[in-house]
């Protein structure tokens, strides 16, 4: 199988820091891998780098079918060739309602000129509540964002990037402040979106990380220390010394 995303020797140092250190990663099309690792160990800069914020000293990072280098790429045009992030603080539009919410994003998801001339179709509103659908808020769509819950805050943040048909799926610390019922809610969800599409999910939890139940790839000193199932690496020694011996 041949995959979305190939970061390949990637280096990024900081006045002399090296945050990654000849990093590998690849993903395939449609899998969940989870990234874990102690403070420190380039998990934010790793996301950095694939969304075009952090340009590596050296190394390559390549997507889709065609290879096509990210590291040429500006922000916006990473975003447009398929590649979304959802940071840890959900960023919604709080005084909009949830359709509101989503109406945007699928806009957004047009080009620039297009937008100018943009006008919701039937076909849009079918999206929309389709999106509202698969993140379990279709009872909620006439509701202000900031009315919601912290967890369904976080499920409109990710209804709205999956509204721009993202490729790859990158996402920060979903389980931070949910109740355990939004925690499983959130399992399920991004268990079923990588069905479709590649989601690379960065958790500390680890108990979340198990009910995932993907692959693992375990990040320290901006190298990758183990990968496999998470039984695999936490049976490693040195992920249990440099992680696990911590806590």
């Amino acid at each position: 199988m041949s995959q979305l995303l190939e970061v390949s020797g990637v280096t990024v140092s900081f006045d002399g820091f090296r945050a990654i250190n000849n990093l590998t990663f690849s993903i395939g099309p449609a899998e969940l891998r989870a990234i874990i690792g102690p403070n420190g160990a380039g998990k934010s800069t790793f996301m950095d780098i694939v969304t075009g914020k952090t340009k590596p000293n050296a190394g390559t990072v390549t997507f889709g079918e065609k290879s096509t280098s990210l590291l040429k790429l500006s922000e916006a045009k990473i975003a447009r060739a398929g590649v979304g992030r959802k940071f840890q603080r959900p960023t919604v539009f709080e005084d909009q309602t949830v359709t509101e919410n989503l109406t945007l994003a699928l806009k957004a998801a047009r080009s620039p000129w297009r937008v100018l001339a943009w006008r919701s179709k039937p076909a849009d509103h079918t999206r929309i509540a389709e999106l509202a659908q698969q993140v379990g808020l279709s009872d909620h769509l006439p509701r202000k964002a900031g009315e919601l819950s912290h967890g369904q805050k976080q499920w409109l943040e990710i209804a709205m990037l999956l509204a721009q048909e993202p490729r790859l799926l990158l996402v920060d610390e979903p389980a931070a402040g949910m109740t355990l019922a939004e925690r499983e809610k959130t399992t399920e969800l991004l268990v079923d979106i990588a069905k479709t599409r590649a989601v690379v999910v960065v958790e500390h939890d680890m108990e979340f990380v198990r009910r995932l139940n993907c692959r693992v790839t375990v990040l320290h000193e901006g190298s990758v220390l183990a990968e496999g199932s998470l039984d695999h690496v936490t049976k490693n020694k040195d992920v249990i010394d440099v992680y696990l011996g911590r806590g």
